[in-house]
């Protein structure tokens, strides 16, 4: 007997309901019946010859099968997502969507000005921006374009690399008016660092003889823009971007002795290169960052 591949609506009510936590949410988010979503995880199940979900008095508890399975699910619905964004909008048009995917520094605190400039460029070309730390994968199509601070590697992506990105350690004026302005790595110990909790995002730091645990930060948090809101706050000591330090009136620290830089890198899938929304926001991209990067 021939093995039927299950439908990419199984999986697409497999993933609303693991979003959403029960077969009437996951319903109402997909305009289906709750009986419609019950019969397509159902199918997937007797299909993959798993348990998906058990059932218990507070709703549906995912089984380790389930969470298995949704990196591969949501990276589906990103492929289905993409071809909708092709499907709409002739490649020769300034209209349609773009995806775009940066890390949560440059897409919290960098993007939200050069996107907004873009818009009154091209106001039909609708943005979706995807905040993640993690290198989406763009030969998946989880992204159109992407803003990388590592050189990407596929051979399929066309790449440019827009410049480097300089990090250093900050504080507020006002903490070091309080407490002064280290003059010595080993002073920099004595004062209240912010970093990760439990994912290490500075690691580049033990090339200066800093060894980096948690136990270092009197403020801990993996959220890169919480981080940089208590350093706004002038909680204590933080590494940042030099360039959104002076704008945003930090006071940078041994930029002799402690200094990370980070190329910017600006990648997209080269069988986009034929639609026009997606060139005039690569070579936006590019030009604006490059700019961004560089340094007074």
């Amino acid at each position: 007997m021939s093995y039927m591949q299950p439908g990419w609506e199984l999986y697409r009510s497999f993933l609303a309901v693991m979003r959403e936590g029960s077969l009437s949410a996951a319903a109402r988010s997909l305009a289906l019946t709750q009986p419609t979503i019950g019969r397509h995880i159902d199918a997937l199940e007797e299909a993959l010859g798993v348990t998906l979900f058990t059932r218990s008095q507070t709703g549906l508890i995912a089984t380790e099968g389930a969470l298995g399975l949704m990196p591969f699910a949501e990276a589906m619905a990103s492929a289905a997502e993409a071809l909708q964004r092709a499907a709409t909008g002739e490649a020769e048009d300034d209209s349609g969507t773009v995806r775009i995917t940066a890390s949560e520094m440059v897409g919290v605190e960098v993007l939200p000005a050069l996107l907004a400039e873009f818009r009154e460029l091209h106001p039909r070309i609708r943005i979706e921006v995807l905040i993640s730390n993690r290198t989406e994968d763009l030969l998946r199509r989880e992204a159109d374009i992407a803003i990388r601070m590592i050189r990407p590697t596929q051979s399929a992506l066309v790449a440019r690399k827009v410049g480097v990105v300089k990090l250093g350690l900050h504080a507020h004026p006002d903490y070091l008016k309080k407490y002064g302005a280290p003059k010595t790595i080993e002073e920099v110990m004595a004062h209240p660092l912010i970093g990760f909790d439990r994912v290490p995002s500075i690691r580049r730091l033990e090339n200066f003889g800093i060894e980096l645990n948690r136990d270092l930060f009197a403020y801990r948090t993996d959220s890169d823009a919480a981080q940089y809101a208590a350093l706004r706050a002038g909680f204590g000591l933080g590494f940042c971007q030099r360039t959104l330090g002076r704008r945003d009136g930090l006071t940078p620290l041994l930029e002799g002795e402690l200094g990370v830089d980070l190329d910017v890198w600006v990648a997209m899938h080269e069988d986009l290169k034929t639609s026009r929304r997606m060139r005039l926001m690569f070579d936006f991209l590019a030009e604006a960052l490059s700019l961004y990067v560089k340094e007074p």
